[in-house]
């Protein structure tokens, strides 16, 4: 199959805009949007605000936006770094590592962003196309992925934006020589299915499984004691003499759940119990997406 030379990002003004000159200017453009985001002003407003302040272009300001966070952000971004990933699977969204490892192969900008990430400025805008850049990148992402000894990688890909089909084929294709299992889903969302993953309503179900709290090796509780301390339907209410889950003697929950593998189903099915229409979230008895979760089980 023949593919395009191209420069993936690359836009013949950035050596001037992002030259040394013009770099001293950027970074004190950024320091201010860092200041105004701090206090509570809205990115968008701030880049705008200190962009016409500094005369910046529109590439210029899409770079102080993309490399910008505020403390908390930055915070939350290194407390969900992982130091090893050896034996586990590992969520990916394909177009976003591809891409910016096609520009960084092209030799375009790319940005060293306040929360430790990389960022690109290339911007799909629902096209694609396999470059000469794409085989390389496809090799650099297996060749990390199989060193860090992953057991599986998941890549999600925007089924929206063209060619999407194709790059699913190919990640099969040439990760399929790595020593992991390779899986490509093409979403209607990559953000929303990466974002899934972290809901905490599955992380809650995890850490309580993963305690192994209310199970002594034969039995799992049905309810558990903090139920009766909530309003709660009847068929919730705690009974020391209900044994409803019942597991062989002598096992342990590793035996029991492969946790892999459940976070997986568990992901799939919190995406569609839950209900993504805000419009309907006071009218209707549904299923909403919650960031502040209060219960003992999840806490």
């Amino acid at each position: 199959m023949s593919t395009n030379i191209v420069r993936r990002g690359f836009v013949p003004t950035d050596e001037k805009e992002f030259g040394e000159k013009s770099l001293q200017k950027l970074r004190e453009a950024q320091k201010d949007v860092f200041m105004l985001i701090n206090r509570g002003y809205p990115i968008k407003s701030a880049s705008t605000f200190v962009g016409n302040h500094y005369l910046l272009s529109e590439r210029q300001r899409m770079a102080v936006v993309r490399s910008t966070s505020d403390s908390l952000a930055i915070q939350r971004r290194l407390e969900k770094e992982k130091i090893s990933a050896e034996g586990e699977t590992v969520y990916i969204d394909g177009f976003n590592i591809i891409i910016t490892l096609e520009v960084a192969l092209s030799h375009s900008t790319l940005l060293k962003c306040m929360d430790g990430t990389i960022r690109d400025l290339a911007g799909l805008r629902g096209t694609y196309k396999i470059i000469d850049k794409t085989d390389m990148a496809l090799k650099m992402i297996g060749e990390s992925l199989e060193a860090l000894k992953v057991k599986k990688a998941v890549f999600y890909i925007d089924k929206p934006v063209s060619n999407s089909g194709r790059l699913k084929s190919k990640i099969l294709d040439d990760l399929s020589k790595f020593d992991f299992e390779v899986e490509c889903e093409l979403v209607d969302n990559a953000d929303r299915a990466l974002e899934d993953k972290n809901h905490p309503v599955i992380q809650g179900i995890l850490k309580y499984l993963s305690s192994g709290k209310d199970f002594d090796g034969h039995v799992w509780l049905n309810t558990i004691k903090s139920n009766n301390d909530y309003p709660h339907a009847e068929w919730w209410s705690y009974n020391e003499s209900v044994e409803l889950y019942e597991y062989m003697k002598e096992c342990s929950i590793s035996t029991l759940v492969d946790m892999n593998e459940f976070k997986e189903l568990l992901q799939k099915q919190i995406h569609h119990v839950l209900t993504y229409d805000k419009s309907i979230w006071a009218i209707d008895y549904v299923c909403k997406r919650s960031e502040n979760i209060s219960s003992s089980i999840l806490n």
